[in-house]
């Protein structure tokens, strides 16, 4: 399992529009080979910011099947244009603390 973490800084003043483009967006993700689950969260300390977090099966269902889809131009095209400055995405993996 991969986890997907993305800053998102939404310029101030279209946080409602980013919301409900967000909700759109979602079902697009949601519909990938590979996606697991996702969550939106909004930042407390500073305003306009969201943290996404996107589980994936595979780093590779993220960065080649999402991108690459023909879906994604459709996600770009909700979302894309909220960001300032462009999101910061990282991914992570489970550490096995057992040994």
């Amino acid at each position: 399992m991969i986890l997907e973490a993305a800053r998102l800084d939404v310029r101030v003043g279209e946080r409602a529009a980013f919301k409900a483009a967000f909700k759109r967006a979602s079902r697009i993700i949601a519909e990938m080979p590979g996606y697991v689950s996702h969550e939106l969260h909004r930042c407390l300390e500073t305003e306009g910011r969201y943290l996404l977090l996107v589980q994936w099966e595979r780093l590779e269902d993220h960065t080649v099947g999402f991108r690459g889809s023909t879906a994604y131009p459709e996600w770009r095209a909700l979302l894309h244009h909220f960001h300032d400055p462009f999101p910061t995405v990282e991914h992570f993996e489970p550490v096995d603390l057992r040994n």
